[in-house]
């Protein structure tokens, strides 16, 4: 008799309960001495201190509470040198059951690798950096910048490098479930162009009204390595261009965030049409944040998105160009039972797309149990169950960082 993915999760679950937590501490928490509940509840997702500290290039508040040991004095004002290169480790692993998958029953450990190192190299300068690989193989750097706060004394900051479009609204890389935002990674009608990694700038101000603003200017092509003779990282010559608007209002977040892309695409077997076709991709939609305590939150979002040149293809070879709209997001509920200090986090996931390509379309929702086993290491039980697909998936693992 076939044994329940939920009462496999639980049973685990169960037994973890018991297990004595060891201790380790990443970089930021070997730098200051603090405990990781400084900055994550609980990791990886960002208390608001933890988004402060980030926002500052990872700085304290206070100067003078930098730690003197950690730079070397080469009597240069010009010159602020780390004594030690600031390293971190995170490493996740699960096992897996997937209903109707080749094999049902999957070990998946290690899932994710992640070597990740970020500091601030001058009064105003900071880096970012993590190299990571998944999946038993695909492998590379994804997150990848230069932050520079109030460059030339200008009321803003700017990050140059590769991160993801969709940063500003919710960061993918801090939430506590295996399941995704879909939203920011749909793709319909073979398109190139969506809301996760990209290669660019962004600028981030506050406007008057307590309005903060960030603009970004990208490539468009995501993490692809350079071509032709150029080596060019971008496919075209076309950029693209987000703005997103936000203001809090006490426990609420409010935001608007709006997108356009063009990107050259290639056609094959479609008469009437030259070698290639260039379609304009443009998202818009509003997010909504809300606290209600500090151990309950709700996050919502919504996209719409029109390509005004998708491409159909046929199972004969043929295709064709057409108008494609897709709309959709996600709500989130994450619950800390015994509030951000305590070992407990539950979140709920739904996500939903509907789209004129029917590839694009999905439908999910999943519930995450998270246990901590010490501030650093994570247990997690997660049930999917994918509506769009009919199946259910589920996971048990580890998530630990050190």
């Amino acid at each position: 008799m076939r044994k329940s993915p939920i009462a496999l999760c639980l049973g685990l679950l169960a037994f973890l309960m018991l297990a004595d937590p060891a201790w380790a501490i990443p970089a930021f928490a070997r730098k200051y001495s603090y405990s990781c509940t400084t900055c994550h509840a609980p990791a990886p997702r960002l208390k608001p201190f933890g988004e402060e500290f980030a926002g500052r290039g990872f700085r304290l508040e206070d100067p003078a509470q930098e730690p003197s040991r950690t730079t070397r004095d080469t009597g240069d004002p010009l010159l602020q040198l780390m004594r030690e290169i600031p390293l971190a480790v995170r490493l996740d692993g699960f096992a897996a059951y997937k209903e109707d998958a080749v094999a049902e029953y999957d070990f998946e450990f290690p899932w994710a690798f992640k070597v990740l190192s970020g500091a601030p190299i001058s009064d105003k300068i900071s880096y970012y950096f993590y190299y990571i690989i998944e999946r038993g193989g695909e492998s590379g750097l994804e997150d990848a910048y230069l932050q520079f706060n109030n460059p030339f004394g200008l009321p803003f900051d700017l990050m140059f490098g590769q991160f993801q479009v969709c940063d500003p609204l919710f960061k993918r890389e801090l939430k506590l479930e295996r399941n995704d935002y879909l939203m920011y990674k749909v793709a319909p009608g073979y398109s190139g162009i969506n809301l996760a990694y990209d290669r660019g700038v962004i600028a981030a101000s506050a406007l008057p009204g307590d309005i903060d603003m960030v603009l970004g200017i990208y490539n468009g092509a995501g993490l692809k390595g350079a071509v032709g003779d150029d080596h060019n990282f971008d496919r075209d010559e076309d950029k693209s261009f987000s703005a997103r608007l936000a203001r809090q209002f006490g426990p609420v977040r409010v935001g608007l965030f709006g997108y356009q892309g063009k990107e050259k695409k290639t056609l094959y077997s479609m008469p009437g049409y030259e070698d290639s076709v260039t379609n304009k991709a443009t998202y818009w939609g509003p997010d909504l944040m809300i606290d209600f305590s500090p151990g309950l939150q709700l996050n919502l979002q919504y996209l719409q998105r029109n390509d005004d040149h998708g491409i159909v293809e046929f199972l004969d070879g043929g295709a064709e160009v057409a108008e494609m709209d897709t709309q959709g997001g996600f709500a989130e509920l994450v619950w800390l039972p015994k509030g951000p200090e305590g070992r407990w986090a539950v979140s709920l996931l739904y996500n939903n797309i509907d789209s004129d390509d029917p590839a694009a379309a999905a439908e999910n929702a999943s519930v995450t149990l998270n246990y901590l086993l010490a501030r650093n290491i994570r247990f997690l039980a997660e049930v999917e169950n994918d509506f769009e697909g009919d199946r259910v998936k589920a996971s048990i693992g580890v998530s630990a960082a050190f």
